[in-house]
C-alpha cells in the first residue's frame, strides 16, 4: 500500500550558495562549505530521490514509478510521461546573484537532444532587505538588440528587475530570461530537466578551478522569448484557512494553502500525485491506514495518486504549496 512519501535531501554546493539551508531550514549540509540548492523530489539522471521512511525506505523514485505506475502518479500522468517522473522540487539559497540564464521549451530541447524543456515557478520564502530578481525584459527587445547587448556586456540594461518579498510568486515559462538575486531563499517547482543556458555570470571565477564558468550564449539566442509583458509577478491573494490557486500551466498547477486549523483534502478528482511543500510553519499529514508524516518549513511530501484523502493538521500557522500535474 502506498503512503505519503518523503525523500532524502540531495545537497548541491554552488559558487553562489550560502548558509540559509542550515540556518533557516535546519538542514545540515556538511561537509559542503555552502549549499546553493537542495533537490527534494527528483528524477534527474544521477540525482534520483530515495525514499526516507516507511516500508519503501531505500527505494528510488524511478523504481517506484516503474513498479506502481498510475497508482503512484495518476492515470493521465502515466499516459503522458510513462516511467519518467515529471516534476523536480528544489529549495534555493542565493547568497550571491545567480547567472543570467534561460531554459528551452520542450520542442527546442528535443531538437537538441537534451530531453525536455524547463518551465518553472518560484515561491519566495525569505528575503534580505532590498533583495531583487530578474524575470524577462524591461521593454520589447529584438533578437539583434539582444545579441548586441550580450556582446557589449550591457545585457543588464534591458532586464526587468523586480523587488521580492516572502510570499511572492513568479511563474517562469520556458524561454523567459531570468536570474535569482542575492539574499533570496525560495522554493522552486519545475519540469524534470537540468537544461540551462547560461548567458552571463557576472565575470565570476570558480575558486576551485580558477576559471570562469561556461556560458551558452549561442544556444540561448533561439530559446529566448523576446516579448515584453505588463506583469511578471504572479498575482494571487493569500487567504487565511483557504487554498488559493497561484499558478496554472500545462506542466503543473500550484495552490497556496495557509491554515491554522485542521483541514481535510480530497484528491479524488485530480488523477495525479500531489506534492506538498512546507514553506512556513509546520504540519502533520494524516492518511488512511494510520500513516502520518510531519513536515516543517523546508520539507515536502509526495502524496501518491492512490491516496485520495489526507488530513492536514497545522502546528500553529502553516503555509504549504500544493502542486500536481493538471
Amino acid at each position: 500500500m502506498l503512503y505519503p512519501l518523503t525523500f532524502d535531501t540531495i545537497f548541491k554546493d554552488k559558487i553562489w550558495g550560502g548558509q540559509k539551508i542550515k540556518t533557516v531550514l535546519g538542514k545540515d549540509f556538511a561537509p559542503l562549505p555552502n549549499c546553493g540548492e537542495t533537490w527534494e523530489v527528483s528524477d534527474v539522471e544521477g540525482n534520483v530521490s530515495v525514499v526516507k521512511e516507511g516500508n519503501l525506505k531505500g527505494k528510488s523514485l524511478r523504481d517506484l514509478v516503474a513498479q506502481y505506475k498510475d497508482e503512484l502518479v495518476g492515470k493521465h500522468v502515466y499516459e503522458q510521461y510513462g516511467d519518467r517522473f515529471p516534476l523536480l522540487i528544489k529549495f534555493i539559497d542565493a547568497n550571491d546573484d545567480l547567472s543570467i540564464q534561460v531554459h528551452p521549451n520542450d520542442e527546442l530541447a528535443k531538437q537538441r537532444g537534451s530531453g525536455y524543456g524547463k518551465t518553472e515557478m518560484w515561491y519566495i520564502m525569505q528575503a534580505d532587505e532590498g533583495a531583487k530578481l530578474n524575470s524577462g525584459f524591461n521593454r520589447e527587445v529584438s533578437k539583434e538588440e539582444y545579441v548586441q547587448a550580450v556582446a557589449d556586456n550591457t545585457i543588464q540594461d534591458i532586464l526587468n528587475i523586480e523587488p521580492a518579498k516572502p510570499g511572492d510568486v513568479f511563474f517562469l515559462p520556458a524561454g523567459r530570461v531570468h536570474y535569482i538575486g542575492k539574499g533570496l531563499l525560495l522554493a522552486e517547482i519545475q519540469q524534470t530537466s537540468d537544461t540551462t543556458y547560461r548567458i552571463y555570470d557576472f565575470d565570476r571565477v570558480d575558486q576551485t578551478t580558477g576559471e570562469k564558468r561556461e556560458l551558452h550564449t549561442e544556444l540561448a539566442v533561439d530559446a529566448i522569448d523576446y516579448h515584453h509583458y505588463d506583469q511578471y509577478k504572479t498575482q494571487y491573494k493569500s487567504e487565511e484557512n483557504a487554498s488559493v490557486n497561484a499558478v496554472k500551466s500545462d506542466y503543473f498547477v500550484t495552490n497556496v494553502l495557509t491554515f491554522n486549523q485542521e483541514v481535510a483534502h480530497d484528491y479524488t478528482q485530480i488523477d495525479s500525485f500531489v506534492i506538498l511543500i512546507c514553506v512556513g510553519g509546520g504540519l502533520t499529514i494524516e492518511a488512511e491506514g494510520g500513516y502520518h508524516v510531519s513536515l516543517k518549513m523546508g520539507q515536502c511530501a509526495l502524496i501518491p495518486a492512490s491516496v485520495q484523502q489526507v488530513t492536514l493538521v497545522p502546528d500553529g500557522d502553516m503555509t504549504v504549496l500544493e502542486t500536481y500535474v493538471p
